[in-house]
């Protein structure tokens, strides 16, 4: 007799003739190999035997939301996608006649159902307590809007002659896109911007690879200007640059990676850095965000070390940097009523020596992306040449006034000098260290004291009534640039707060 291999049965109704076979040459087999053939061919049959399709009216789907909401997309760039889940809640299986967009073929959504990428879908099946998952995504057309614009549509589902539907909402918005179009083997791709350009708070400004300032060229960016930058993009101020970024107190220029959805806005490492390379002697940022980059302010002279190139930074906000808040090498920055927070690696690194100095900033860094075992604040005064050799880079200045270095660290501050007296300063300093404060470069230390933020969670580096660093300062740091604090809040106190926040 034919043996049967029920492994490669291909059909139930060729598999179920066959079993009528066996039965009628039972009397030939052993009985237990009968029995044993029997039971696998009722499983097979019973597993072959389709359920009915529900057709009654009252059978109707269910879905995960009622709306599929987007975030701001940016005209001409695609969304992230949305998944949609499709239940049946019945006992046995549905078809779904016709799932479509409303919008048809013009709509600016696209679907995946099942599997199958369109816009209109018949005679899908779901099995009985089963699902499918709908993948959505828009790309939405420019048009001459300034503002945010609704797109809507919706997806109509068709079963057992019910409607349902399910809403589609987004909100464009129209930018101007700069996308580099210069590739030269060991720097990154870049665009070179017009000379002398401003930029104003009309548009956003999304940034594909690098934008350059040129030598000689100046940027100029406005108050309320938003500027989005791609995955390992960046700002480039070119030798002999210049850049001034102007905003205002309620009005800040704000920098941040292209991805607007909710769960991108705490997601360090989207993009690149600000780099000043070389730069010019005036250049500026003033009411700024600059956050969810790689490092937020690159300032250093590589080729023309006669002259420190300056940089002033005030009223600003730096955090959430997968690697530097501020790196410098050999560089001249003067800082005031800035907050550096939350950097993997560093929230400043100075380098090879210069002239820094800060006046009421906030040096915060409690990161919990991963393990950082670098301090918040570093300090050397040297490099090393290719063959381990140590080169001297003068530090002529390094002071600190009205400060707090903090973090979740032990030490949180490293001072790595290996050339004689380099000149330092920290005064009304409230600082987590084990370094020994006791000599002429400190004064005024309040050494690993819990400054009580209001919540660091939330990036909030405003002061308790109760911290420590309330009072501890001293008025005759404070110059023309902090008789306000970060909030444009006056400090009157002849004992003014540590930090870039004053207690009200």
């Amino acid at each position: 007799m034919e043996l049967i291999d029920f492994h490669n049965i291909k059909e139930c109704a060729s598999f179920q003739k066959r079993y009528l076979y066996l039965c009628l040459m039972r009397q030939t087999l052993k009985p237990l190999v009968y029995l044993l053939v029997l039971l696998t061919g009722l499983v097979v049959i019973s597993s072959c035997q389709k359920e009915d399709i529900l057709t009654d009216s009252s059978a109707k789907l269910e879905f995960s939301m009622d709306t599929v909401m987007f975030d701001t997309v940016f005209a001409s760039i695609g969304s992230t996608t949305r998944i949609l889940t499709v239940y049946n809640r019945n006992n046995r299986p549905v078809k779904i006649s016709h799932a479509y967009l409303a919008g048809g073929v013009s709509s600016p959504y696209r679907l995946n159902f099942d599997g199958i990428p369109g816009k209109s879908f018949n005679d899908i099946e779901i099995g009985g307590k089963d699902s499918l998952f709908m993948f959505i995504e828009i790309t939405i057309d420019p048009n001459s809007a300034t503002t945010p614009f609704l797109v809507t549509d919706s997806i109509v589902f068709e079963t057992n002659g019910n409607v349902q539907d399910v809403d589609l909402v987004a909100f464009g918005q129209n930018a101007n896109f700069i996308v580099a179009d210069t590739y030269v083997q060991g720097l990154p791709p870049y665009f070179i911007l017009n000379c002398n350009s401003i930029w104003n708070n009309s548009l956003p400004y999304v940034i594909y690879g690098y934008a350059v300032v040129d030598s000689g060229c100046v940027l100029n960016i406005e108050a309320g200007t938003k500027v989005y930058l791609h995955n390992n993009s960046g700002l480039w101020v070119y030798s002999g640059g210049e850049i001034h970024i102007n905003g205002v107190q309620g009005m800040p220029v704000e920098f941040q990676g292209t991805r607007l959805e909710s769960y991108y806005q705490d997601i360090p490492g989207q993009w690149d850095r600000i780099w000043i390379n070389e730069g010019s002697l005036n250049n500026s940022i003033d009411h700024a965000i600059i956050r969810n980059g790689f490092i937020g302010i690159q300032a250093e002279s590589l080729l023309d070390t006669s002259i420190q190139k300056n940089l002033k930074i005030r009223n600003t906000i730096i955090k959430n940097m997968s690697g530097f808040g501020i790196f410098t090498r050999y560089y001249n920055i003067e800082a005031s009523n800035t907050v550096v927070a939350r950097c993997g690696f560093y929230n400043l690194a100075i380098t090879r020596g210069g002239g820094y100095e800060f006046r009421h900033c906030t040096f915060a860094n409690y990161w919990n992306q991963s393990q950082r075992v670098t301090p918040a604040v570093y300090i050397n005064d040297y490099s090393v040449d290719t063959n381990e050799n140590l080169i001297n880079f003068p530090l002529y200045k390094a002071d600190f006034f009205n400060s707090i270095i903090y973090g979740n660290n032990d030490e949180e501050l490293e001072l790595d000098f290996e050339f004689a007296s380099p000149a330092f300063q920290f005064r009304n300093v409230l600082l987590k260290s084990t370094v020994n404060t006791s000599g002429s470069n400190y004064s005024s230390i309040i050494k690993n004291s819990d400054p009580k933020f209001v919540d660091r969670n939330e990036d909030d580096y405003h002061l308790q009534t109760s911290s420590p660093a309330r009072n501890a300062g001293d008025a005759a740091f404070i110059n023309g640039e902090t008789m306000t604090d970060l909030d444009g809040n006056p400090r009157s106190d002849p004992q003014p707060d540590l930090g870039a926040y004053e207690v009200q």
